[in-house]
């Protein structure tokens, strides 16, 4: 079998730094690039962003809303994007957010996350709102090829805590009942667990132990959300190396278009989570 997402990923994180780049190609954004709001300016814009960080972020999350806008032009666009990626030795996390019932999970976990799929990534993103269990389809499939699941446990927005905080019938926050889960099912594998879980770095700690996971995390919030380098270094001052993948999306792209603005944001970006972590 080959070898897991979980243990993959904490070995580049260990060897390049913990930064994960989101591609998230807005119609803001591409006029701040001065790049038309079509496909073509949607392709300059990834393949950009993708030049200037290789050898920079070991990882690289596309948020999939920005390309499924275009139709069938945007997805072509995204698997050129995760090929490309893939070609240079990157991570690729599909940032989907998908969750329904378990039959319809099935379709999309063979979308995202089958190996002959055009979309096949590294890892996708997926909300529990239906049920942890209804997710099976997605947990199965990543364990089969290798790949990897986050969950989404206690999100960067704000109006996400009125349901990731509320309590379940046995008094467990929602986002912290995830967390249980997700460890609970992450003790099935040796080494880091392939099911990992999003924990924004705008949130208190939870009432969890972060170092039980026995799986990634993958944080959002750092940057134009207001998080920095040391807001996650206390949030995770417990976490082993390597099992926080710290995403930033609009504090780099920003610099944009000129490589050499992208390539120095990601630099001071990777260098500031280095020293913090």
């Amino acid at each position: 079998m080959a070898e897991t997402f979980g243990v993959r990923l904490q070995e580049l994180l260990r060897e390049q730094g913990p930064l994960c780049v989101g591609v998230d190609p807005s119609r803001d954004l591409l006029a701040a690039w001065d790049r038309p709001d079509n496909v073509e300016g949607l392709e300059f814009f990834c393949l950009a962003v993708l030049e200037a960080v290789i050898g920079v972020a070991p990882v690289i999350k596309p948020q999939v809303a920005f390309f499924e806008r275009f139709g069938s032009g945007g997805f072509r666009v995204l698997e050129r994007l995760i090929v490309e990626a893939h070609d240079a030795g990157l991570l690729v996390v599909a940032d989907a957010k998908r969750g329904d019932f378990n039959v319809t999970n099935v379709g999309y976990a063979q979308a995202w996350l089958e190996d002959d799929s055009p979309l096949a990534v590294d890892a996708v993103t997926v909300s529990p709102y239906l049920g942890v269990d209804a997710l099976f389809p997605f947990f199965d499939l990543a364990a089969a090829t290798g790949r990897g699941v986050f969950v989404l446990g206690a999100t960067s927005n704000p109006d996400g805590r009125i349901i990731q905080e509320a309590r379940t019938f046995e008094s467990e926050r929602v986002e912290e009942m995830v967390l249980r889960r997700v460890a609970e099912l992450n003790h099935r594998d040796e080494g880091l667990g392939s099911l990992g879980v999003v924990l924004g770095a705008t949130r208190d700690a939870p009432n969890f132990s972060l170092n039980s996971l026995s799986g990634p995390y993958l944080v959002p919030g750092v940057g134009a959300q207001g998080a920095g380098a040391k807001d996650v270094a206390r949030l995770f001052d417990q976490c082993e190396q390597g099992t926080v993948l710290v995403n930033v999306a609009r504090a780099i792209l920003r610099t944009g278009p000129e490589r050499r603005g992208l390539r120095d944001a990601a630099r001071r970006w990777r260098d500031d989570l280095l020293d913090a972590l």
